[in-house]
């Protein structure tokens, strides 16, 4: 005799169930002597105490893989905009940011991007059925974002245009989040490395100028190293004021290349920069080599100088302050 999900939760509230349990709830059947394992038609798993997201147990297993390779394609029908967004120094792909938002979130809840660049993490909350608020400084790479977003057949998520502590302090923000976000994901500029002037291989390929993001004073991409892990940490501390407890806060870093006895390991130095604040803690992190990146010469013929096509996803949790507790 089967457990049909129907017989053993007659008066469940369906609505807080994953869209593909729903599509199959007069096939899923109940296993388990809690009868918290549901097993849709086709095989899969989903434990009703999943408050995290709408993943099976198998797909859940899978995302926790310390290291992820990607090959996306920036042709053909895949390529979500890049005409458009190629404008920026590193788009992230918008499937990868997909796939992240898809673990950490739950349909229809928000992700929260202050340095949102052309837009990777919005669309990728689109094609998830996320809601996303994106902030830039550069208005440029919203539009660009808007103009992706519309050539992918997505109605553009809400955005705002200006440096992000203001932005998020600011009255009309907080009018308008009416709710809390349930992600803030985030691929900050790192420090001022862009506005470097270029060396060896890459002097060759882009020639000896700066590209900085913008010209501003308050882009991190234009602070000292110390500035900059100074404000990230001020504006991450400030924007978990919009975050729901025990939910997350993913950071995307590239290290830079050691220099003399200088170890440029931005990864460990943001680690510890914000695992200070008070009520977020670090979880660990996944290493996301991507393999459409180029590789050069770098150091030839005199020396060994690693081709970095990996970065680093850091995990944060923010978890409940005493304060919080104290109100309830």
């Amino acid at each position: 005799m089967t457990n049909k999900f129907k017989d053993i939760y007659p008066n469940y509230n369906l609505n807080i169930l994953p869209k593909w349990i729903r599509e199959d709830i007069d096939n899923v059947i109940v296993e388990g002597k809690t009868n918290k394992t549901l097993v849709a038609s086709n095989g899969k798993k989903y434990n009703i105490n999943n408050k995290l997201n709408d993943l099976s147990g198998a797909e859940w297993i899978y995302f926790t893989n310390s290291v992820l390779n990607t090959n996306y394609s920036t042709n053909g029908s895949d390529n979500c905009g890049y005409k458009y967004r190629k404008i920026h120094p590193s788009p992230k792909p918008p499937a990868l940011m997909r796939d992240i938002i898809s673990f950490f979130t739950k349909e229809n809840e928000i992700v929260l991007d202050y340095f949102m660049g052309v837009g990777g993490s919005l669309l990728g909350a689109s094609m998830c059925n996320r809601r996303a608020i994106g902030i830039d400084l550069n208005p440029i790479y919203i539009d660009a974002y808007n103009k992706a977003s519309e050539d992918m057949g997505y109605i553009s998520q809400k955005t705002y245009s200006g440096e992000a502590l203001a932005i998020l302090k600011s009255s009309k923000f907080k009018k308008e989040l009416k709710e809390k976000v349930s992600l803030i994901l985030i691929d900050p500029p790192y420090s001022n490395m862009m506005s470097k002037e270029k060396t060896g291989e890459d002097m060759k390929r882009k020639g000896k100028s700066i590209t900085p993001f913008t010209d501003s004073n308050m882009d991190l991409g234009n602070m000292d190293y110390n500035n900059f892990l100074k404000n990230l940490k001020k504006i991450v501390s400030y924007s978990l004021k919009y975050l729901d407890d025990k939910r997350y806060v993913v950071v995307f870093i590239k290290d830079m290349q050691p220099s003399g006895k200088k170890l440029n390991l931005l990864h460990y130095d943001i680690i510890n920069c914000l695992n200070e604040i008070p009520n977020l803690y670090y979880k660990g992190m996944k290493i996301w080599a991507d393999q459409t990146a180029k590789l050069f010469p770098y150091g030839y013929p005199f020396s060994f100088v690693a081709t970095q096509i990996h970065q680093y996803i850091l995990i944060f949790r923010k978890e409940e302050s005493k304060k919080s507790c104290e109100l309830r």
